[in-house]
């Protein structure tokens, strides 16, 4: 881990940095694009051949292919950027989130309207004991 991004270290976290927005750079450029409704239209008529026209890596195109937020994030996508595709795809922000986590709209609604998720298990890995860390 680095020393200066302590951040790394916590569980299912992903950090928009500088570094992850140098990877995302093309990933994000394309998102960006989506605010055009001609753009929109041409993604929507051949997915593939408009992802092409980006020179992202083909690991970010195949993300966007089958709209895996979480490994559009990983890959250096940010989730504001990322907006725009599931904007263009006509589902909310809620929606996408939920898929982001696993959960149903009605589950992902109801955790958030209660308060989030539980800090338990999102705690910094170094710093979870064996005692008490389940995973």
């Amino acid at each position: 881990m680095a020393l200066d991004k302590p951040y790394l270290d916590v569980p299912g976290t992903t950090i928009f940095d500088a570094d992850m927005a140098r990877k995302g750079f093309h990933l994000n450029q394309y998102c960006m694009s989506l605010m055009k409704a001609e753009n929109r239209e041409r993604f929507k008529s051949g997915e593939r051949a408009y992802l092409d026209e980006w020179p992202m890596t083909e690991a970010q195109k195949e993300a966007v292919l089958i709209r895996d937020y979480n490994l559009m994030m990983k890959l250096g996508g940010n989730i504001y950027f990322l907006a725009k595709i599931f904007s263009c795809d006509g589902i909310s922000f809620q929606v996408a989130a939920s898929t982001m986590t696993g959960l149903t709209v009605d589950e992902y609604k109801e955790m958030m309207v209660t308060g989030g998720r539980s800090p338990e298990g999102n705690l910094y890995k170094s710093d979870m004991t064996e005692e008490g860390n389940n995973g």
